[in-house]
């Protein structure tokens, strides 16, 4: 399946100024499978190591992490010799091995010819950085997110469907009838589905959706243990706890996130350490209220005042135990969760465009579910789950800071009138 990670890599490869690249995410978005299919098709040869699997590998790295002391080493357990611009380096599930990612500094610095990936699924709450020092400045970073909606298609023999949309939504002129209303169906099959690749993998070669359930299960059930590996005791509780209510709030009219519905008389200073490890592992993310729609928004946002939403559709669905054929007919009994669960998917694909997305709310309550920078605009961006797209907050918005243009996601065609660009939600990969 194609994922959009093999042209950045080969970018990377490429490179004059390539370092060490270290690629994070959360579990089962690919990252390993990214990392040896480039290495098998851009390399004479792949070196990996798996600290995970091979916990020995790191008394390797406990007496000297030069790259003079480590290649002949490595190439001795790899049993293959380790080549300058030949052979592809491979250090994953590294968040075992502090001192293998330490190593990459020494790379960079002494060896830079040698061309290593590094692969971790939760550097940021697993690696503790007052023991070993973070190869600050000495490595790139690039972080692997679940597939996004094109991705999906694509995986789906859509390649010519893909193309049509990303002309329409360019030129502003609707996708004939029947092509929508395909493509309509492919969205609603990507939220049961969601991105994870195996999922999709199944999901092609198969089209059983119980099959897909199981795997996402497992899936969670490996997040759940993570919580518990990669925390600290007292946390683990109050961090399940606070995973378990994320999707809950979503199903809620105002869906920004309050500690409170936790449990009775939850705090910040109660939960705010488990929101942040869930932040960090890339299971959510965080959408923060911006009070003054300036540049930078990042200057304006409100630190107390944000949206949680997941990092898979799949799993969201899986976690709800919401049956695919409520989500492939939106059964009106889903009507609470639909308006969330729609936010949450934008923000899936604005997330992996590589947008820091903000919300804005006016002093009467009108609000704004996404604005975003793009090509050096803040833009605002109104979700609608249905073809309803009668938008009285969007209008307030307009009328408050007169943006060049608006988009307004929906289940209508494409379409631009009155500085509105109306988008159908199956293609918001291309925003």
């Amino acid at each position: 399946m194609y994922r959009k990670i093999t042209d950045f890599l080969e970018t990377w490869k490429n490179s004059k100024h390539r370092k060490p690249l270290i690629l994070q995410g959360a579990r089962q978005v690919g990252k390993t499978y990214s990392t040896l299919e480039f290495g098998r098709t851009h390399y004479e040869n792949v070196a990996y190591f798996n600290f995970e699997t091979n916990p020995g590998l790191n008394k390797t790295f406990e007496e000297d992490i030069s790259p003079s002391y480590l290649v002949p080493v490595l190439s001795h357990i790899a049993g293959q010799t380790i080549v300058r611009e030949k052979t592809l380096i491979v250090f994953d599930e590294v968040q075992l091995c502090e001192r293998a990612l330490t190593s990459l500094k020494y790379f960079c610095e002494e060896a830079p010819d040698y061309h290593v990936i590094v692969a971790g699924s939760l550097l940021g709450v697993a690696v503790s950085r007052t023991n070993f020092s973070f190869p600050v400045g000495k490595a790139d970073l690039k972080t692997l997110y679940p597939m996004d909606m094109e991705e999906f298609m694509l995986a789906m023999g859509e390649d010519i469907l893909v193309e049509q949309i990303k002309k329409c939504f360019d030129t502003d002129t609707p996708l004939p009838a029947a092509l929508h209303e395909a493509a309509m169906r492919l969205y609603r099959e990507y939220l049961v589905v969601g991105g994870m690749p195996e999922c999709v993998k199944q999901f092609v070669e198969t089209k059983d959706y119980i099959l897909v359930r199981h795997t996402q299960d497992t899936i969670l059930a490996s997040y759940l243990n993570d919580m518990s590996k990669y925390n600290n005791l007292n946390e683990i509780k109050k961090t399940r706890l606070a995973y378990d209510n994320i999707t809950v709030q979503l199903s809620r009219k105002n869906t920004r996130f309050q500690y409170k519905l936790i449990k009775k008389g939850g705090r910040a200073s109660e939960f705010e350490n488990a929101i942040e490890w869930l932040c960090l592992s890339g299971i959510v993310s965080r959408v923060y209220k911006a009070e003054q729609i300036k540049k930078p928004l990042e200057n304006y946002r409100d630190i107390d005042a944000f949206k949680i939403y997941v990092a898979d559709l799949g799993l969201l669905c899986a976690k709800k135990e919401l049956a695919a054929s409520d989500i492939l007919y939106m059964a009106e009994e889903l009507n609470d969760f639909k308006g969330g669960m729609t936010e949450n998917y934008v923000n899936v694909q604005l997330t992996i465009n590589g947008y820091h997305t903000y919300y804005w709310e006016s002093d009467r309550g009108a609000e704004i579910d996404f604005v975003i920078q793009r090509d050096g605009k803040l833009i605002p961006i109104e979700v609608k789950s249905a073809d309803n797209t009668k938008a009285k907050s969007l209008r307030v918005y307009i009328e408050t800071y007169k943006p060049d243009y608006a988009i307004k996601l929906s289940a209508r065609n494409f379409g631009y009138q009155d500085g509105k660009k109306t988008v159908p939600l199956y293609a918001a990969f291309c925003i």
